[in-house]
């Protein structure tokens, strides 16, 4: 069974350097109030535990909310969409997303819902949105996985290829961004065996039913021989954005 928490863990740690960066550039120790819009389990939530700064986080999925109370009690949490956010007007400083536009079948409404809750002079941030339609694999056996994950993801609904417009969406909601970018330090050490594994759990997940069992362990037989060679080459683009409302 795949343990979202974990993988949600791994996806923050990738994202960790950036945030700390942006959350000093906008002035996180000074915030009053702050949301995140698709919180899922709480894996970012659970870092930002502060005395002066009340903290929000809203998700979908009822699951998902109820292992975040677990694991980050201190924030008042909401089930909700991003699409019709159940908050007033300019209710928040920092408002952030992690993983989420993709998932979302009107992104440019949800940042235009982002927008609204946030006041003027506060800030939105896109932290992590991914292009698997640039998906690198090496060597070439293994370009078939970023092809059969691409088409898998939008068999889900999502939108592999969001993190290319991302730019562009702020610019559409009216958010010209600050700083716009893609993420450094991802997939420049080798993944543990540990990674490696919840990579594959994730793969699977998406993949089965849609491709063979036999190709899907031929596959991870071909990647796992590849990373202890040291020839396996896995890149997915993955961009962020913030911009302040004026």
């Amino acid at each position: 069974m795949m343990d979202w928490h974990a993988r949600f863990l791994q996806q923050a740690a990738w994202t960790r350097p950036l945030r700390e960066y942006l959350f000093k550039r906008t002035r996180l120790d000074k915030a009053r109030r702050v949301l995140e819009v698709g919180c899922g389990t709480g894996a970012i939530l659970m870092e930002m535990a502060t005395r002066s700064t009340s903290i929000h986080g809203l998700d979908l999925e009822p699951a998902r909310l109820a292992e975040a109370r677990h694991h980050a009690p201190a924030a008042a949490l909401t089930c909700g969409n991003a699409l019709s956010l159940p908050y007033p007007a300019a209710a928040f400083d920092l408002t952030f997303c992690h993983f989420l536009l993709l998932w979302v079948h009107d992104p440019l409404q949800a940042l235009r819902e982002m927008k609204r809750v946030t006041r003027r002079g506060g800030f939105v941030l896109a932290l992590a949105e991914p292009d698997y339609t640039a998906r690198v694999d090496g060597p070439e056996p293994l370009n078939a996985l970023g092809r059969w994950q691409t088409e898998a993801l939008r068999a889900q609904g999502a939108d592999p290829g969001l993190g290319s417009r991302l730019a562009e969406l702020f610019a559409q909601a009216e958010m010209r961004p600050i700083e716009t970018g893609t993420l450094r330090g991802w997939g420049e050490r080798p993944p543990t065996a540990a990674e490696r594994e919840l990579e594959w759990a994730v793969l699977e997940a998406d993949l089965t039913g849609s491709v063979p069992a036999q190709d899907l362990q031929k596959m991870k037989n071909l990647d796992e021989q590849a990373w202890l060679a040291g020839e396996r080459v896995l890149f997915v683009p993955t961009h962020f954005a913030w911009g302040q409302i004026k």
